[in-house]
C-alpha cells in the first residue's frame, strides 16, 4: 500500500484549523486563518457524484432554493454519466485536483490512499449532533477499516433503520402481457420464459415494430446490474457485488464459480438461442436500451427500476401505463429461497470532504442541517403548502402532486428537487417516524400504494397482493448478514489485488457474453474455459485476500473474533 504521509498531513492541517477556530469568536464573516465562515453567509461548495443525476437543476428547484436560503450553501455539482465515477476519480487521485465534497461510490480507497479525504471523526463529534443522533450506536460501521479506523465518508445512499416496503427490481414483465395471459403464476425461470414466449407468439410486432421479449443492458458497468447480478437472486444468494460469501466460514469466492449460477447463464444462453433474448443485448448502449423500453415493445426486463426509470416515466407520460413493469421474484426452481431482502444492517456508499475544502467546519455543519428533522422533511417531502399539507397533524400529499410524482416524475423531480439532495447527508430510512409521529420519507405502505398507476393496481389486485414485495420472502424470514453488503466495501489500493481484480473483470465482461451467445451445445465448454481463465489470472489468491478483508470487516462491526 502507499504511504499515508499525504493523509497524515491533511489530518494535521484540519486539526490546526479546528484549534484556530476554537480560539476565535464568531465574527460573522469568513476568517482567513480559520477557514471558517459563519451562519448563512453565501458559500459555493463544489461536488462530484459518481452516480448520474439526470434531473439535477443546479439548485434552481424549489427544494434547492430553500436549502440555499436556510444555509447559504450553493452546490456546484458534476455528476458522472455512465461509468460509476471510476475514470474521473482515478484522474483526481493522480492529479490531486479534487472537489470540496465527493460521493465516490466504490472508489473511496483510491482517494484515501492518495491522501485526498479528511477524517470526519472529530468534525462529527464537535459540530454534527444530528449526524451523531442518526448513526447512534452504528458509528463503528462508518469506520474505514480495523487498521485505519478513520471516518472518511458518511453513508448517504441508504437510510438508517430502513425498512423496505416495496420491490423495485427483479424479473419484470409488462402489465399488458400479464393481463392478456390471465395473470399467470411467475415463480421460476421456466414460468418467466413461458409468459414472454406466449405473448411474443401472439404479438410479433407492437406499433409496427418488432416485439422484443427480453432485453438486457450490458453497457459498461451496467452489465453487472442486468446480466450478472441477477444470477444471485435466481440461485438464492444475496447480492454481494462480485463475490459469494459462505455464511458459515466467511470464505469469499467469485460468485460465477457456484454451480447454480452456471445453470442461470445456461438459461440466458437458451433464451438467446430461442430468439427470446434481444440479439443487441451485448452491443447496445444505455440510451438505446432505454429507448427500446420507452417504445413499449419490450415485454420483459431483468433490472433495477432506477436503471430504467426515465424510460418508464416516458411510457407513463405517453399514456402507455399498461407497458410499465411488474416485479417478480424468480428462481431456478421453487425450492430456492430468494435472498433479495436479506437484511444487511446499516451499510452504504457515502459522501466525504476532501483536502481541497477550505471550510470543512462549515461543510459538516451544512451536512448536519440537512440531517436535522427540518432538513430531512424538506429533502423528502418538499415545502409545506406547495408539495404537502399537514392535516390533523399528518403530512399529506395532495392528489394533484401525487399524480405528477407518479406520471410525470422526471419533470416533477427537476422542478421540485424532492429526492435529489439525499446524496448530500445522512437520513433516516423508510418506515422511521419523527417526533410528530409522521414518517421521515414518503415511502411507507399507504403512500406507496397510492403512488401505483392504475395498471399496476390492477395487476396487484389480480395477484391478491398490495405491493410487489409480497412476491418475495421477507427480511424476517432471512438471517442478518454480519458483513453487510460487500458491493459497498472499499478495499485497499496499491496491492496486487487491484491488478488481479481488473483482470478478472475483463475476463467476466468478455466471457459471460460469449457464454450467452454461443450455441447450446458449446455452452459447457465456453463456461468451463471461462472459470479456468479466472483461476489462471490469479482469482484463487485474490479470493483469499478478499476473505481476509471480509473477516476484518465482520470483526470491526460485530466485535467477533473471526479467523
Amino acid at each position: 500500500m502507499k504511504g499515508n504521509t499525504p493523509k497524515t498531513f491533511a489530518m494535521l492541517m484540519l486539526a490546526s484549523a479546528l484549534l484556530v477556530t476554537a480560539g476565535c469568536g464568531n465574527s460573522g464573516s469568513k476568517d482567513a486563518s480559520s477557514g471558517e465562515s459563519s451562519g448563512t453567509d453565501p458559500i459555493t461548495v463544489t461536488f462530484f457524484g459518481a452516480d448520474a443525476s439526470p434531473t439535477w437543476n443546479k439548485m434552481q428547484d424549489a427544494v434547492g432554493k430553500e436549502i440555499t436560503k436556510q444555509t447559504g450553501v450553493t452546490i456546484e455539482a458534476e455528476y458522472d454519466v455512465n461509468n460509476g465515477g471510476e475514470q474521473k476519480i482515478s484522474l483526481m487521485a493522480a492529479s490531486g485536483d479534487y472537489p470540496d465534497i465527493i460521493f465516490p461510490k466504490g472508489n473511496l480507497s483510491k482517494l484515501v490512499d492518495a491522501g485526498a479525504m479528511l477524517d470526519l471523526t472529530d468534525l462529527i463529534e464537535e459540530h454534527a449532533p444530528n449526524l451523531k443522533k442518526i448513526y447512534g450506536d452504528q458509528m463503528n460501521r462508518l469506520k474505514y477499516s480495523t487498521e485505519d479506523p478513520a471516518i472518511y465518508t458518511i453513508p448517504t445512499n441508504m437510510g438508517v433503520d430502513n425498512m423496505t416496503f416495496d420491490a423495485t427490481g427483479g424479473f419484470e414483465i409488462q402489465q399488458k402481457v400479464l393481463k392478456e395471459l390471465g395473470y399467470p403464476e411467475v415463480k421460476t425461470l421456466e414460468d418467466y420464459e413461458n409468459v414472454l414466449k406466449a405473448y411474443y407468439e401472439k404479438h410479433p410486432t407492437i406499433d409496427g415494430q418488432p416485439t422484443i421479449p427480453l432485453t438486457l443492458n450490458a453497457d459498461d458497468w451496467k452489465i453487472m446490474i442486468t446480466v450478472t447480478n441477477p444470477a444471485f437472486q435466481a440461485t438464492g444468494a444475496p447480492d454481494d457485488g462480485e463475490y459469494y460469501v459462505n455464511p458459515e466460514t466467511y470464505e469469499a469466492m467469485l460468485h460465477y464459480k457456484r454451480p447454480e449460477e452456471k445453470e442461470y447463464f445456461r438459461w440466458l444462453n437458451k433464451m438467446y438461442n430461442e430468439g427470446l433474448l434481444d440479439k443487441d443485448t451485448f452491443v447496445q448502449k444505455d440510451d438505446q436500451y432505454k429507448s427500446k423500453i420507452a417504445s413499449g415493445r419490450v415485454l420483459g426486463l431483468i433490472d433495477q427500476e432506477w436503471n430504467y426509470q426515465e424510460a418508464e416515466n416516458a411510457l407513463k407520460g405517453a399514456g402507455k401505463d399498461d407497458s410499465t413493469y411488474a416485479h417478480f421474484s424468480v428462481s431456478l426452481n421453487e425450492d430456492i429461497v430468494d435472498h433479495t431482502f436479506q437484511p444487511t444492517g446499516f451499510d452504504g456508499y457515502g459522501i466525504g470532504i476532501t483536502t481541497a475544502a477550505e471550510d470543512p467546519v462549515r461543510i459538516i455543519k451544512f451536512m448536519d442541517w440537512l440531517a436535522s428533522d427540518e432538513g430531512q422533511v424538506l429533502r423528502n417531502w418538499g415545502i409545506e403548502g406547495q408539495h404537502y399539507n399537514v392535516v390533523d397533524g399528518k403530512r399529506v400529499i395532495p392528489d394533484e402532486i401525487q399524480d405528477r410524482k407518479t406520471n410525470d416524475n422526471s419533470n416533477f423531480s427537476k422542478e421540485t428537487g424532492i429526492g435529489l439532495y439525499n446524496v448530500f447527508s445522512a437520513r433516516y430510512g423508510d418506515g422511521v417516524k419523527d417526533a410528530t409521529d409522521n414518517y421521515y420519507t414518503t415511502n411507507f405502505p399507504e403512500q406507496i400504494i397510492a403512488g401505483y398507476t392504475a395498471a399496476e393496481k390492477e395487476t396487484l389486485k389480480a395477484y391478491g397482493i398490495t405491493t410487489w414485495k409480497e412476491f418475495y420472502p421477507s427480511e424476517e424470514e432471512l438471517p442478518l448478514k454480519d458483513w453487510g453488503a460487500l458491493y459497498n466495501m472499499s478495499v485497499p489500493t496499491g496491492t496486487d489485488y487491484d491488478v488481479t481484480f481488473q483482470k478478472t473483470q475483463d475476463i467476466v465482461r468478455k466471457r459471460i457474453p460469449e457464454a450467452v451467445l454461443t450455441s447450446s451445445a458449446n455452452f459447457d465448454k465456453v463456461y468451463d474455459d471461462f472459470l479456468a481463465e479466472l483461476d489462471k489470472a490469479g482469482a484463487v489468491e485474490m479470493e483469499k485476500q478478499y476473505t481476509v478483508w471480509v473477516k476484518d470487516r465482520i470483526s470491526l462491526w460485530t466485535g467477533k473474533e473471526v479467523k
